[in-house]
């Protein structure tokens, strides 16, 4: 008998008995969607859930990619990239206290406000507080342990070779990218490419499982350089000294191998620290050697006589009447330092004469002289592919007046980088042909493009050591146990049209003219200590780089050791 209804015989009457039936049939049906509804979720449309999971939990990590290594022609690491860690933070996961963030920002030397508004006030998963930190300050880092904010490995560049490859080499940046240089040139091929991780965090932004590589870096391809650390050190070093020793402005040398168009040092000075580069100058950042460009001078006489000599206009024992110093062209006088009536074409390249330079070049057609230069890689880029190199400037010979024919026969009214300039010179180093330059190393020469012919250049090559004879314009150009052939070079520097009196004083030679292995330039940007012909101020940095190359490159002497002979008392000068 139920015990409720016969104690309430009323609500028993007033309650059917379908009531119950109904209640239990929705408590079912409502049992029965949710466990549909479970099972759509998590067999059927699980997407929801797992991008909800993720959101809170999912987070996808780059790995950098380690950059390709800078290496010298025989293995001397000149760039290379180093692990460090960098600061980030994932807004949605930081809990810190206000004390917290106030050490944290001044562990990381930053702004608190700053630091505030990366945490608190972005939208963002993943912002960067700071990069690249010293060991030091990552551990103290570690050490608040607020959750959300973490360290990634990154990548940073060192470079061993310091100032004396600074502008060669360049730099990047923080994302370890070429900004300048060599770095920028083979930006392509020493880049990597970063991968990317999947990971699962916990609340308090620390990774728990690594779910799986999504992609995985590319690392970068290392770079061989035609560059020899030895000659590039000892070329920064008689460069540097010489720059501060006649208080000069600036200066730049460049070295390369005379068989291959190889090049071995591209020293500039003032220089700066690569691995430092708070408050650097842009001055201290240019590559001046490809980059600047000057009038090269005197220089540029053994190509005006050696076209006369390929033309048969001369012969070095041809005389040439010099006007006892001055010469006419025009309304215009051309003048010798050292006046002679007569000269022969050899003597003409040995003391230097203007006057006998400027005849020459006005006994040949504009457009074979201009053909000539041009031939010589003059007005064109090298070919180095460096970044910023300046191509200069060759006129058209159809512009050209007479009183411009002649003083371009001396290197007036054009303008060259030194890398050209050197390069230019290898034509003699080669018996006539040109090589085209190289800053990677060649597993063999590069067929070159002939400019002369043998017998001109073997007589050009004559004439050239007779520069750094006692009586020449570069006896201090010498170098013990060697042969050396060579020119000056001493220009006005032209400023918003019109010449200055500053200077810029070089010399470019080859060693051992028996067998030439180098050819080297050296130019010296104003000179302020009383002396500034390329004689007296470029040609002793000349002699000290190239004896020390040939030293460190186990080149035989040609010459015996004691031939290196005094110079006159008075060095013969030449007119600028």
């Amino acid at each position: 008998m139920n015990y409720a209804a016969s104690a309430h015989p009323d609500i028993a009457a007033k309650l059917p008995g379908w009531r119950a039936i109904v209640l239990f049939a929705l408590l079912l049906a409502g049992l029965g969607g949710l466990l549909g509804r479970g099972v759509y979720l998590q067999g059927i449309h699980d997407d929801f859930l797992q991008k909800k999971g993720d959101a809170r939990y999912g987070r996808v990590i780059e790995i950098s990619a380690h950059r390709g290594m800078i290496t010298d022609r025989n293995g001397e690491p000149l760039a290379v990239s180093t692990p460090v860690e960098s600061v980030w933070a994932s807004p949605p996961d930081v809990e810190a206290d206000r004390r917290q963030v106030k050490k944290l920002a001044q562990i990381l030397g930053m702004d608190v406000e700053e630091v505030k508004n990366r945490l608190f006030n972005v939208s963002r998963d993943f912002v960067y507080l700071k990069r690249q930190l010293p060991p030091d300050q990552v551990e103290r880092v570690v050490s608040l342990n607020i959750p959300g904010v973490l360290l990634q490995r990154e990548y940073r560049r060192y470079y061993p070779a310091g100032e004396k490859a600074a502008q060669t080499l360049g730099f990047t940046g923080q994302d370890d990218n070429g900004q300048e240089g060599l770095e920028l040139a083979f930006q392509g091929r020493l880049a990597g490419k970063p991968g990317s991780q999947r990971v699962i965090k916990d609340r308090r932004g620390h990774i728990v499982e690594d779910i799986g590589s999504l992609h995985a870096p590319k690392h970068g391809g290392d770079v061989t350089l035609s560059l020899d650390s030895r000659v590039q050190y000892l070329a920064y070093r008689e460069l540097k000294s010489a720059v501060e020793n006649h208080h000069a402005r600036s200066g730049a040398a460049v070295v390369l191998d005379a068989r291959s168009g190889e090049v071995l040092a591209l020293a500039n000075y003032p220089s700066y620290n690569p691995n430092n580069r708070v408050n650097v100058s842009s001055h201290a950042m240019r590559n001046r050697a490809v980059a600047d460009l000057f009038e090269p001078g005197s220089t540029m006489k053994p190509f005006t006589v050696a076209t006369a000599i390929e033309a048969g206009k001369v012969s070095p024992n041809t005389l040439i009447n010099t006007e006892n110093g001055v010469f006419t062209v025009g309304d215009r006088k051309i003048h010798d330092s050292h006046p002679e009536s007569m000269m022969t074409v050899a003597q003409v390249i040995q003391k230097s004469s203007n006057v006998g330079a400027a005849k020459i070049a006005l006994s040949l057609r504009s457009e074979a002289l201009w053909q000539s230069f041009s031939d010589s890689g003059f007005g064109a880029p090298t070919g180095s592919n460096f970044p910023g190199e300046a191509s200069g400037r060759l006129r058209d010979a159809k512009t050209w007046r007479p009183i411009e024919q002649a003083t371009m026969s001396y290197g007036h009214g054009m303008s060259v980088n030194l890398l050209q300039l050197a390069r230019a010179y290898t034509i003699f180093a080669n018996d006539g042909e040109l090589k085209p330059v190289s800053l990677l190393r060649l597993d063999a020469p590069a067929p070159g493009k002939r400019v002369f012919s043998s017998r001109t250049t073997r007589a050009m090559r004559d004439m050239l050591e007779m520069v750094v004879r006692a009586d020449g314009t570069a006896p201090l150009a010498q170098v013990a146990g060697y042969r050396v052939a060579g020119k000056t070079g001493t220009a006005h520097k032209l400023e918003n049209g019109r010449y200055v009196d500053r200077y810029v004083a070089s010399f470019v030679g080859f060693a051992p003219v028996s067998n030439p292995r180098l050819v080297v330039a050296v130019m010296i940007d104003e000179p302020n200590n009383g002396q500034y012909y390329g004689g007296l101020v470029a040609a002793p940095v000349f002699s000290r780089v190239t004896d020390a190359a040939l030293h460190a490159l186990n080149v035989p002497n040609d010459a015996p050791l004691d031939n290196v002979i005094a110079p006159s008392a008075n060095i013969v000068e030449e007119e600028v």
